[in-house]
C-alpha cells in the first residue's frame, strides 16, 4: 500500500479523463474509499440506500488496536491506526482517544497457554504489547485480577465514536468532490460496472468504469443480483452502554459516571469494554448463526445484558457490587468468510470492473482507514491495467475474493477470540 495521505481539506476537481467510480455502501469502508478515490483524481459517486453510518458502522464499538499476530493483519492494522491518529489532528468532527487495551484470560482457560506466544508474534511486528503479571495488572489499573491466568497489554490502542468518523469522512468525501447520494437504492445490471439507480428524479442506468461494493451485510445479496456469488455471511452481535455511579463505585461522587481504566477484553467470558462518555460501552454477544440483514432483531437481548453486566461487575472495580446501569442495548451485524479473512479486490470477470470489500469478522471499522486506502489504490491500478496477482499490484493475495467458489458452507466463529488472534 502507498503510504501517502491526500489532503483532508481536498480540492475535489476532476477532469474529463478521470475514471468514474461508484461506491455502494455508506459505512466506514465505503466513505473512506470514496474520499481516497476522489483525492487521487477519480470522479466518484457514493450510493447508500439510507443514511451514512445507518447500519453496521453506526452500531460498531469503536475499539481500535494494532495488536495482531499475523503479518498481513498487523500491517493493515498499523496503517489504520496511523491514519486514525492523523485524522484526529486533521479531520474536523473526528477524535481519537488513546487508551491501553488489556487481553485477559482466566485460570482454567486453555487459551491461556497461547497468549505468551501470541504476544511475542505481535512484538515481532513492532507492536507495543507486553505480558503483565495479573497482580501487577491489578495494581496498575482498576481491574479485578485474582482469577486471571495471564494478561497482555497493548499500549498503542484507542477508541473513537464510529458514527462521528463516518460523518467526518463523508464531509471530507464531499470536499474532495464525491457526489454523495443517500436514500438511493442501486443494483448491478449484470452488464459489468453498470448500476440501475432507483428514484423518479435520478433513476435509470449509469455506466461507470468501476463499481466498489462495500455494502456490509448486504454484500452477498447485492452481488447475487448480478450473478456473482461470494461466501459472505452476516451474523448478529450485540453491545450496550452503561452508566457507572452508585455508592459502591469508589468514585468521589455517588452520581459519577466516569471510568478511567483501560479497554478490556475478558477472553474467557467473551466480553469487551471501553470507556464511553456516560461510563462504559461493552459487548460482544456474538450469535454464530446466519442472520437476515433485512429482518433481524436490532435490540439487545435480556440474556446478553445480564451476562455482560455480570462480567463487568466481576472484572471492573469501578462497577461495584451494584452493577452498571444499562442505558441502551442494541444489535448489529458482522460478516464472516470461510477462512476469517475479508474479500477485498476485483470479483468475477476482471473486465467487468466490479470490486468488493466485505467479510470483516467484526474488525471492519478498525481497519477502515487502511482498507479504504487499499481500495482506492487497487481500483485505480486495475483500471490502468495492473491486474491482481502482478508484483506491482496493490491488492493483497490473502484477501483475493476469487480464492473461493462463492457457494461454500462454513461455521461462523467469533472474530475477536484469542484463537483467531494467534492464527490470523
Amino acid at each position: 500500500m502507498t503510504r501517502t495521505d491526500a489532503s483532508v481539506a481536498g480540492g475535489g476537481a476532476t477532469d474529463a479523463d478521470a475514471p468514474s467510480v461508484a461506491v455502494v455502501g455508506g459505512g466506514a469502508v465505503g466513505v473512506t474509499a470514496a474520499a481516497d478515490l476522489a483525492a487521487r483524481g477519480a470522479d466518484v459517486t457514493l450510493y447508500d440506500r439510507g443514511d451514512l453510518a445507518a447500519e453496521s458502522s453506526g452500531r460498531a464499538a469503536g475499539v481500535l488496536y494494532d495488536a495482531y499476530a499475523e503479518d498481513v493483519d498487523a500491517a493493515i492494522a498499523a496503517r489504520a491506526m496511523e491514519r486514525f491518529r492523523a485524522f484526529d489532528r486533521s479531520l474536523p468532527g473526528f477524535s481519537f482517544t488513546p487508551c491501553p487495551y488489556v487481553i485477559a484470560v482466566r485460570e482454567g482457560d486453555a487459551d491461556a497457554e497461547a497468549v505468551p506466544a501470541m504476544v511475542d508474534r505481535m512484538r515481532d511486528h513492532g507492536r507495543a504489547v507486553s505480558l503483565v503479571d495479573p497482580a501487577a495488572l491489578g495494581a496498575r489499573y482498576p481491574l479485578a485480577t485474582d482469577d486471571l491466568a495471564v494478561a497482555g497489554v497493548a499500549d498503542g490502542a484507542g477508541w473513537c465514536a464510529p458514527a462521528s468518523y463516518v460523518a467526518a469522512m463523508g464531509d471530507r468525501a464531499r470536499r474532495e468532490g464525491v457526489a454523495v447520494e443517500t436514500d438511493t437504492s442501486v443494483s448491478l445490471t449484470g452488464g459489468g460496472s453498470e448500476l440501475r439507480v432507483d428514484g423518479a428524479d435520478r433513476g435509470g442506468v449509469r455506466a461507470f468504469d468501476a463499481v466498489v461494493v462495500a455494502a456490509g451485510a448486504h454484500t452477498a445479496r447485492f452481488l447475487a443480483g448480478a450473478g456473482v456469488d461470494v461466501p459472505v455471511v452476516p451474523y448478529r452481535v450485540q453491545a450496550l452502554t452503561a452508566r457507572l455511579g452508585d455508592d459502591s463505585t469508589g468514585f468521589d461522587s455517588p452520581t459519577s459516571t466516569g471510568y478511567d481504566g483501560p479497554m478490556v477484553y475478558d477472553a474467557t467470558a467473551g466480553v469487551y469494554a471501553r470507556p464511553h462518555p456516560t461510563g462504559l460501552l461493552a459487548g460482544d454477544g456474538t450469535e454464530p448463526v446466519p442472520a437476515d440483514p433485512d429482518a433481524y432483531d436490532e435490540s439487545g437481548d435480556d440474556w446478553f445484558v445480564e451476562s455482560v453486566s455480570a462480567t463487568l461487575r466481576e472484572r471492573l472495580d469501578a462497577v461495584g457490587a451494584g452493577g452498571p446501569t444499562v442505558e441502551r442495548a442494541w444489535a448489529g451485524l458482522c460478516t464472516a468468510t470461510p477462512d476469517g479473512d475479508p474479500l477485498v479486490g476485483p470479483v468475477g470477470d476482471p473486465a467487468d470492473g466490479v470490486f468488493v470489500a466485505a467479510g470483516w469478522q467484526g474488525h471492519g471499522f478498525m481497519r477502515a482507514p487502511a482498507i479504504g486506502e487499499l481500495l482506492a489504490e487497487g481500483v485505480l491500478a486495475s483500471l490502468t491495467g495492473v491486474s491482481a496477482g502482478r508484483a506491482d499490484s496493490p491488492w493483497i493475495d490473502a484477501f483475493d475474493p476469487n480464492r473461493f467458489d462463492g457457494d461454500e458452507t462454513f461455521e461462523i466463529v467469533e472474530g475477536m477470540s484469542v484463537e483467531r488472534r494467534q492464527t490470523e
